[in-house]
């Protein structure tokens, strides 16, 4: 398979493109914000769109990729939710309404959600908000995509490769290995399941 990893320089992202490489099973192509085989800024359509004019037609595509803003909702304001959405929420619905005309017949999108909106946290009121509305649109565009096209998300914990940064906002919390993470992302590309949200740790 020819699958491309979007968001494969951060933490969970490196972990799912080694193990869909491991043995040369796959051709992975590598793609980061700034740096890997391509580049893209999903937070744009014209971006998304270049990047898979260079690819030309992929097999499965994975998105580990898009932030949340982790603040006080009594500070946050509209504004400030709407740029999290962007980042969050929006940029892997464009990756995936954009990718899907580049998949071959019976290919799959998977994307990343997070333990937030089945456990919320101080501070996660965005997290809760863009994880669920990743795993709403999973759910319902799994039932409309022809060809055979799959898309699942995989809502980790926190990861221990993450705790440094994360780990405060997680008291408590037993994070999972990137390395295990990786296995749903797997499970996904390689399976039959469309509309699954596959949670690790949690």
């Amino acid at each position: 398979m020819k699958i491309v990893v979007i968001g494969a320089t951060g933490d969970v992202g490196r972990s799912v493109a080694d193990e869909l490489a491991r043995g040369g099973k796959h051709e992975v192509i590598r793609v980061g914000r700034t740096r890997g085989d391509h580049q893209v800024d999903i937070t744009s359509d014209d971006s998304v769109s270049a990047l898979f004019e260079q690819i030309g037609t992929v097999d499965a595509i994975v998105v580990a990729a898009g932030n949340v803003i982790l603040a006080p909702v009594q500070k946050m304001t509209a504004a400030d939710f709407l740029r999290g959405l962007q980042d969050k929420l929006l940029s892997q619905v464009r990756v995936a309404l954009i990718g899907q005309h580049y998949l071959s017949d019976g290919g799959s999108i998977t994307l990343t959600s997070g333990i937030a909106v089945d456990d919320p946290i101080a501070q996660g009121s965005h997290a809760a908000a863009s994880n669920a509305g990743i795993e709403g649109f999973v759910r319902a565009a799994a039932c409309d995509f022809r060809r055979g096209i799959r898309i699942n998300a995989v809502s980790p914990t926190v990861l221990i490769e993450s705790m440094d940064r994360f780990g405060p906002f997680f008291p408590g919390y037993e994070g999972v290995p990137a390395t295990s993470v990786a296995m749903a992302y797997r499970r996904s590309v390689e399976g039959v399941h469309s509309g699954r949200v596959y949670r690790v740790g949690h």
